[in-house]
């Protein structure tokens, strides 16, 4: 859904899910954004691709992380998915989004006031459940009400974001790199270096799962080759493109448009 213009800067993804096939793990793959899946039904299944902090989640919170999530799903997922920006970490959870980097936890550990939200949709009509979601987090808004991270730091990610040198972004912010790099961290739990890598994997992601040549995909997103592409998606994936295309892109089309998290 086209979230309220007053979370624009917050959440950039808001999506109800209702997905049946076949039962398996499905990969969560790592992005500038952290996700929070609220589940209907039965709690999502989901820990990280070692098995570390595997466990049932009835509303779950993830922050940035370096590899992937492995989420196990039986024949019928069904829930609301969010996508929150760094800066909505704060205005909408009420912690940096470097308190929740590499983290797993439930939402009302979080934010114990959002602690009845997966009952409220299970009560709900499932046309109505993406409002419902957005007006409690509307609500959040409100009620944190705490200053959102500093002009600068918000450039420079938008400027990593777009493939910008570490270097040329701390000139462009009026920063030292270690200082920058401080920033960075305290806000949102990763370095300069790796956020860049992070969206430049999030871009060939996108592009990948449209099908597009991976030498192709390689050259659009700045990548050296598409030796440099596969392995940077082995250490962000756990796996190669084409191998996440043969276990992940048919039904990847097949959820479309309600696909699940991750």
């Amino acid at each position: 859904m086209s979230v309220p213009p007053v979370l624009a800067p917050y959440v950039a993804r808001l999506a109800a899910y209702d997905v049946v096939g076949e039962p398996g793990v499905h990969i969560g793959m790592p992005s500038t954004r952290l996700t929070l899946v609220l589940a209907v039904d039965e709690p999502v299944d989901v820990g990280w691709h070692d098995g570390a902090a595997r466990g049932r989640y009835w509303a779950n919170v993830s922050g940035l992380h370096p590899a992937p999530a492995a989420i196990h799903h039986g024949r019928r997922q069904r829930g609301v998915f969010v996508e929150l920006t760094v800066a909505g970490a704060r205005a909408l959870l009420g912690t940096p989004a470097a308190g929740l980097a590499g983290q797993m936890a439930e939402v009302a550990e979080v934010d114990p006031a959002l602690r009845d939200l997966p009952e409220r949709l299970s009560y709900a009509d499932q046309a109505a459940w993406e409002g419902l979601v957005a007006r409690a987090l509307v609500g959040s808004l409100a009620r944190h009400d705490v200053p959102g991270p500093r002009a600068e730091v918000c450039r420079a990610l938008a400027r990593l974001t777009g493939g910008a040198s570490v270097a040329d972004v701390a000139d462009d912010v009026g920063f030292s790199r270690r200082h920058l790099g401080d920033l960075v961290r305290a806000e949102a739990g990763v370095s300069p270096q790796h956020w860049g890598r992070l969206a430049r994997f999030e871009r060939s992601h996108a592009q990948v799962r449209t099908g597009l040549p991976l030498v192709e995909v390689a050259v659009r997103c700045g990548y050296a080759d598409q030796s440099h592409l596969t392995r940077e998606w082995v250490a962000f994936a756990g796996c190669s493109p084409t191998e996440w295309r043969r276990r992940e892109l048919p039904s990847v089309q097949d959820r479309a448009p309600d696909d699940p998290p991750g």
